[in-house]
């Protein structure tokens, strides 16, 4: 390497120490406007394309999704606002007109920037695992059953299963002791939701 190339990077390497806090603005509001998107972006696909109702899900499951969709939004709300005050600092009481004064401020001032930039990271990339761990429990967790278990009494019996059908004319039920019944509506008296049938 040449005299001249190694002053160029002496001097670019002493001017860093002058440049690094702007850079430093730079990359946070970068990660600040990518959070927000982000933010927006788990969002709108929460309301579009996940399911109707929480409500639908079993207890345990709509807990546990409704639990994780709140922390990993509140986890990337506080990584936005981390990388926003990497970005912009905070409002500062006094100007600074020493040089030594504002040599001490930068240094401190690169290191909360840097650690609020660490912080905004770690927070983003939870807040999606949380986010994605909500939907996928959304998406994958069923009920027990597809079918609704009900009391039928007619004038002669009351019968108690699994609702599979019910029309305008008539109703069917499956149940362990008959099999699968059809039953008009003229037959039937009352129809009540069951918890389980023994």
């Amino acid at each position: 390497m040449s005299t001249r190339s190694e002053r160029r990077w002496a001097e670019l390497a002493r001017d860093l120490e002058f440049t690094r806090l702007p850079e430093l603005r730079r990359q946070a509001e970068g990660w600040r406007t990518g959070l927000g998107g982000l933010t927006a972006l788990l969002a709108v696909l929460v309301l579009l394309k996940g399911r109707d109702n929480l409500g639908d899900l079993p207890e345990a499951a709509r807990a546990t999704a409704t639990g994780l969709l709140v922390t990993g939004f509140v986890l990337l709300v506080l990584g936005s606002l981390l990388a926003a005050r990497a970005a912009h600092g905070a409002p500062e009481r006094e100007i600074l007109l020493g040089g030594q004064a504002l040599r001490r401020w930068t240094g401190q001032e690169v290191a909360r920037v840097t650690r609020a930039l660490a912080w905004a990271y770690l927070l983003c990339v939870l807040g999606v695992i949380l986010v994605v761990g909500a939907l996928v429990i959304a998406w994958l967790t069923t009920q027990d059953s597809g079918t609704q278990p009900v009391v039928v009494r007619t004038n002669t019996v009351v019968m108690c299963g699994d609702l599979i059908v019910a029309d305008q004319h008539h109703m069917e039920i499956s149940s362990k002791t008959d099999g699968t019944v059809s039953l008009p509506w003229t037959a039937v008296v009352s129809v009540k939701p069951g918890k389980t049938c023994d």
